[in-house]
C-alpha cells in the first residue's frame, strides 16, 4: 500500500480485506474477522446488506448526482424519513458527505442566525476533522463537566449553580455529543445537559446535537439525545446513516427552517443533496425501522453490558461503560490493552483501541450468540494475560 497515504494515526493491521458479509470481514486467504468496530463505526445494518446494495444500484441506474439547478424526488422522500426519526415535522434536511461537514454547516448556520461567533461544547467532545472544530483556541467556550461529577447535586443539578452562571451570554450554540466523549463512552448527567441547554436558549443561543457516532440506533434509541429529553434545533448525523457509503445529514427543526426562510443562508459544495447518498440514507432508515433494530439494540445492549461487566476484576479490567450497542472497556493500562487488542485480532475479532480503553461498537444486527462467542474469547485472553504477566 505504498501509494496510499495513511494519516489516520491508526496502525494498519489487515492489508487486503476482499469481502464482507453481515458482521464479518474476509481477507485474501479466507480468514474471517468479526468486525466489532463496524468499520469506523459506520456499518449500522451489516456489511454487504443486500437491501442497501439494491437501493444503491437502483439509484445508480437512474441518477446518482444532482446539480445546483436540478434535483430528484428521492431526496425529498428520504428527507421526510430522516426528519420523522428526529420528530422534526416541518423541518428540513441537508445531505452532505461526512459527519464533520454536517457539524460544520450546523455551526455556521447557528452563527449566521444569531450573529454571534462563540460556540460551546464539553471538554471531552469530538466534533470532527475540520480545524474550525478541532482547534478550540478561539471562538469556543469549553465546559469541563468533570468538576460537576464531584458535586453532591450532580444527578439533579441545581439550575442556580455558579458553573452554569459562568456560561457567556454571547454563546451562539451549544454542541452536545451525547455519550461518545471522543471515543471513551462517558455520559453526562441528564439534568446537567438540560440545564445547560435551557440556559443557552434563554440567552438566545441554539442547541446542536452531534449524533455522528451516537445516532442511527447506536445507543438503543434513534439518537443519543433521546436519552436526555431534549428538543434540539439541529442534529448532525453521519457514519451509520450511510452503512459505509459517505453520506451525512444536517437536520433542522421547523423553527430553524422558518428562520432560514427569513434569513437565507448560502452554502454550496459539489455533492450536496445528491440522489445516491439520499437514497441510501432513506433505505437505511427503512431497514432499521422494518427490522425493529432500535429495540433490538436496546435489549441486546442490556444483555451485552452485563456480560462485559463480568470481566471486571479490578486488576486487569477496571471499568465497563455502555448504552445500547456502544461500549467501552477500561483496562489497567495501555500495555495490557495493546496485548488484548492484538490477541483478539489474531483470533479474528476487531475492536477499537484507545490507549487503555477498548471500544466495542458492533453492527446493530449482531446476535447474542455471536457476542457470547466474542466474550468467551475476550475472557480467555484476559486470563492468559494475567497469568503471563
Amino acid at each position: 500500500m505504498g501509494h496510499v497515504l495513511s494519516c489516520t494515526g491508526h496502525e494498519m493491521k489487515l492489508n487486503n480485506i476482499v469481502a464482507a458479509d453481515g458482521v464479518y470481514l474476509f481477507d485474501e486467504h479466507g480468514r474471517r474477522y468479526m468486525d466489532l468496530e463496524s468499520g469506523v463505526w459506520c456499518i449500522s445494518v451489516g456489511h454487504g446488506n443486500k437491501r442497501i446494495i439494491a437501493a444503491a444500484k437502483d439509484q445508480l441506474d437512474s441518477l446518482m448526482h444532482a446539480g445546483f439547478c436540478y434535483t430528484s424526488r428521492v431526496i425529498e422522500d428520504s428527507a421526510r424519513k430522516l426528519l420523522a426519526t428526529a420528530s422534526f415535522a416541518g423541518g428540513q434536511c441537508l445531505f452532505l458527505c461526512s459527519g464533520s461537514e454536517a457539524i460544520e454547516v450546523s455551526r455556521q448556520i447557528a452563527r449566521h442566525l444569531t450573529g454571534r461567533k462563540l460556540s460551546m461544547t464539553f471538554h471531552d467532545t469530538y466534533l470532527g476533522a475540520y480545524s474550525s472544530a478541532a482547534d478550540r483556541s478561539r471562538d469556543w467556550y469549553i465546559f469541563d463537566w468533570r468538576k460537576c461529577q464531584q458535586c453532591k447535586k450532580y444527578d439533579t443539578c441545581d439550575s442556580g449553580c455558579p458553573s452554569l452562571a459562568e456560561i457567556p451570554g454571547e454563546v451562539s450554540d451549544f454542541i452536545f455529543e451525547p455519550g461518545s466523549s471522543s471515543g471513551f463512552v462517558r455520559f453526562p448527567a441528564k439534568a446537567l445537559v438540560q440545564n445547560i441547554t435551557a440556559r443557552v436558549r434563554q440567552q438566545g443561543g441554539r442547541v446542536i446535537v452531534n449524533e455522528v457516532t451516537t445516532g442511527v440506533g447506536r445507543t438503543g434509541r434513534w439518537y443519543g439525545y433521546h436519552h436526555y429529553g431534549l428538543n434540539p434545533d439541529m442534529v448532525a448525523v453521519g457514519k451509520g446513516i450511510g452503512n459505509g457509503y459517505p453520506v451525512s445529514v444536517a437536520m433542522f427543526s421547523k423553527q430553524i427552517a422558518r428562520e432560514l426562510a427569513e434569513k437565507p443562508f448560502k452554502y454550496a459544495q459539489s455533492h450536496q443533496n445528491d440522489p445516491l447518498g439520499a437514497a441510501i440514507a432513506g433505505e437505511v432508515v427503512d431497514e432499521i425501522t422494518q427490522r425493529d433494530l432500535i429495540v433490538g439494540a436496546e435489549n441486546k445492549g442490556y444483555l451485552f453490558l452485563e456480560q462485559l461487566q463480568t470481566l471486571i476484576d479490578g486488576k486487569s479490567v477496571v471499568a465497563v461503560r455502555g448504552r445500547g450497542l456502544m461500549f467501552a472497556v477500561d483496562l489497567v493500562d495501555s500495555g495490557l490493552a495493546d496485548k488484548v487488542y492484538s490477541g483478539l485480532l489474531v483470533r479474528g475479532y476487531i475492536v477499537g483501541n484507545r490507549g487503555s480503553t477498548l471500544r466495542i461498537d458492533p453492527p446493530l444486527i449482531l446476535t447474542e450468540t455471536q457476542f457470547s462467542e466474542f466474550i468467551a474469547e475476550f475472557r480467555k485472553i484476559i486470563t492468559f494475560s494475567k497469568s503471563a504477566g
